[in-house]
């Protein structure tokens, strides 16, 4: 059994348990290019599958995902008898967690004035169409998928509604706009239709110069050089700059600061911001309680006026 066939197999496997596998298909079939589509799964060695772990040279979160599929993998293989046992380094890397890095409102402010007159862009994306994905990407605390994803009935611009569907964990969930965001996906959605006529877009609500849908790569590539022509970079020695990904935190953290302010109920607040961010547990929100020094201080001084409060009655 060569590792292509193999491959085959167990997405199919995976799917027929109900999992998309994309991206454990993407892994698995460069997987296959490097230690060449034809090698029997017997002649696969560790020593080139910890070059396929180690890619650049630089052990990152991107290892451990791909380590992650493979030990899958290989399991798979075992269990139908074309291994004996998976060729997996045995020590395992700890990797800390990614911090997520909180945008100003000043740096969100320059984003958005520098798309412009940045003129280098990668192919395919226009600079329309970057800004409305990033504002929705800010200001809806979507995950990068979810935006591109959307399709032309997802949005539902007379209502201020979002619909979205399968997300992460397939789930589904309804998210309404203020009247800022929406106006903003309107103005991008007639300019969509005045440039790219619809027998040429499709479905997609955000589409390339092409008309077709973006890939998430284009993208990642087009806000990395939107970032870099702005200045935007970490001092605190993370590994990672500034994401596009970090957008979503900023949003969160940025409610909940506006909410502190406003004197409100965050920890009550705080369950309705995870229903709309699409988390499967509410402690995957809670923990930007603790995000920036600004947020804290504004939790404190809401404390304060608490305590000030119950002194008073008391």
């Amino acid at each position: 059994m060569n590792v292509n066939d193999l491959v085959t197999q167990y997405v199919t496997f995976r799917r027929t348990l109900g999992e998309r596998c994309n991206t454990t298909e993407e892994i698995l079939r460069s997987f296959c290019r490097v230690v060449g589509l034809r090698t029997p799964v017997r002649q696969i060695r560790l020593k080139a599958v910890a070059t396929f772990l180690t890619g650049a040279g630089t052990i990152t979160r991107s290892w451990h995902i791909r380590h992650s599929v493979l030990k899958g993998f290989f399991r798979f293989a075992v269990s139908r008898g074309h291994l004996k046992k998976a060729p997996l380094p045995t020590e395992v890397p700890k990797l800390s967690p990614a911090v997520p890095y909180i945008y100003s409102r000043q740096e969100l402010r320059s984003l958005m004035e520098a798309i412009p007159s940045c003129q280098r862009f990668p192919l395919y994306i226009e600079p329309c169409t970057l800004r409305a994905i990033l504002l929705l990407l800010y200001g809806a605390g979507l995950r990068r998928n979810e935006v591109l994803k959307l399709s032309i009935a997802d949005v539902d611009l007379p209502n201020g509604v979002l619909t979205i569907r399968e997300s992460k964990f397939f789930r589904s969930r309804l998210v309404p706009i203020g009247g800022q965001l929406t106006k903003v996906l309107s103005d991008y959605a007639h300019w969509r239709t005045a440039t790219h006529p619809s027998t040429n877009t499709g479905n997609h609500f955000f589409v390339s110069r092409r008309g077709t849908a973006i890939d998430k790569r284009t993208l990642n590539r087009a806000f990395k050089r939107l970032r870099e022509h702005v200045g935007i970079r970490r001092t605190d020695g993370a590994h990672h700059q500034p994401r596009l990904h970090d957008l979503r935190h900023t949003f969160a953290v940025h409610r909940l600061t506006t909410w502190y302010r406003q004197g409100a109920n965050v920890q009550r607040l705080v369950y309705h911001l995870s229903v709309y961010l699409g988390h499967a547990r509410l402690e995957h929100t809670q923990v930007y309680l603790t995000m920036t020094p600004e947020l804290l201080q504004q939790a404190g001084a809401f404390f304060e006026r608490y305590s000030r409060k119950e002194d008073h009655h008391a």
